[in-house]
């Protein structure tokens, strides 16, 4: 699973989302599905945004956490994703 942890960093800083809104010139309602981890895309160009408007890295920002059960099947060696 994908966890966007932009609620933590903006908590750390003490921005409001309206701030990170201002300070990227990203739409509100794009940073509002960020920080509530319901966006289904991101925009690369909006994570370098973010990344430097709170100073910091995309590993803290994005993180990988593994799925309680595997979405993923495997095949004599390759792997198939399947969609639930």
């Amino acid at each position: 699973m994908i966890r966007i942890k932009l609620a933590e960093l903006l908590g750390r800083k003490r921005w409001k989302q309206a701030d990170l809104a201002r300070a990227t010139g990203i739409r509100p309602s794009t940073i509002n599905d960020l920080y509530h981890e319901i966006a289904d895309r991101v925009n690369l160009e909006h994570l370098d945004l973010i990344c430097e408007a709170l100073g910091c890295e995309l590993d803290e920002l994005i993180v990988r956490e593994p799925n309680s059960e595997p979405h993923t099947k495997t095949r004599t060696g390759s792997s198939t994703h399947t969609k639930k």
